[in-house]
């Protein structure tokens, strides 16, 4: 009786989820077979089918516009700002949660309360300083903006995960011979492992993403990071919506390949982050 009862809830829940996917699936599926159709089709006709095919929009995008070195430059400063994020966020979450350091949780928390501004509150007396400094459009000036974005978020979460992490693991490996460094890389890294990938992915993710710093920051069309550069190919006279839909597709192609190798540990890392912190 109690599973007649549980049917009726089991398939609305069923039913909400698929709903949910749907519509939070469509507009991906929308730009891709936007970005596959022939250009009389594209405007003239409605129709969830890609047909007819056509690869001229990714061979105008490759060929005729600058997206090849927008492409470049993106994947430059997000795997720098990866690298950068995760070597500091390591070092700051893992001394603030291992030694004596006083108002430790005040310095955490004004990390993150520093992420919560927008970022063009940031960027504008950003742009300023680093004009100064002479690191305006420049890829280093924007991979140190976007720091201010990754950098606290990563801190924050790794501080929640070394904080629930017994040290009785790394005291034991010190016995058995390790060094304070050996323990760490050998016992608290590999454990970590989830919380790590998961750091790592919101930093892509934000970096690649990123419009308004790059915006702000980068004012020549070599320096250019892709949504900034294909931002600039929608024009008052001239909407090339099928190059525009073939390079958000292949900006999305990054991260559906991230999400779907490190989808594990993606949610791993999130629920111990949860649960830890």
């Amino acid at each position: 009786m109690a599973a007649v009862k549980s049917l009726p809830a089991r398939l609305s829940l069923y039913g909400a989820a698929i709903v949910i996917a749907i519509y939070s699936a469509f507009p991906i599926y929308w730009m891709f077979i936007s970005s596959l159709r022939e250009p009389t089709s594209l405007l003239s006709t409605v129709s969830l089918m890609p047909g007819p095919f056509t690869l001229d929009y990714y061979r105008n995008l490759l060929e005729l516009t600058d997206y090849p070195t927008h492409f470049m430059n993106s994947v430059i400063v997000a795997v720098v700002t990866v690298v950068v994020t995760m070597v500091f966020s390591i070092m700051i979450a893992y001394a603030v949660t291992r030694q004596r350091i006083r108002g430790k949780k005040l310095i955490v928390g004004a990390m993150l309360y520093a992420y919560m501004f927008p970022p063009l509150l940031i960027a504008i007396p950003m742009f300023t300083i680093f004009a100064r400094l002479g690191l305006s459009d420049t890829l280093i000036g924007l991979i140190a903006s976007h720091l201010t974005l990754t950098l606290p978020l990563g801190v924050w979460f790794l501080w929640g995960f070394f904080k629930g992490m017994p040290f009785e693991l790394e005291e034991a490996a010190m016995v058995d011979g390790c060094t304070r460094l050996g323990a760490f890389l050998r016992v608290v890294l590999p454990l970590s492992l989830p919380g790590l990938i998961t750091v790592a992915i919101f930093s892509f993710l934000l970096s690649w993403t990123d419009y308004t710093f790059a915006l702000i920051m980068i004012g020549s069309d070599a320096n250019k990071t892709l949504p900034v550069g294909l931002a600039s190919m929608v024009g008052s006279f001239d909407l090339r919506w099928g190059e525009i839909m073939a390079g958000s597709t292949l900006i999305a192609l990054p991260l559906f390949a991230a999400f779907a190798l490190l989808t594990q540990y993606f949610i791993q890392g999130l629920g111990a982050g949860a649960v830890k912190g």
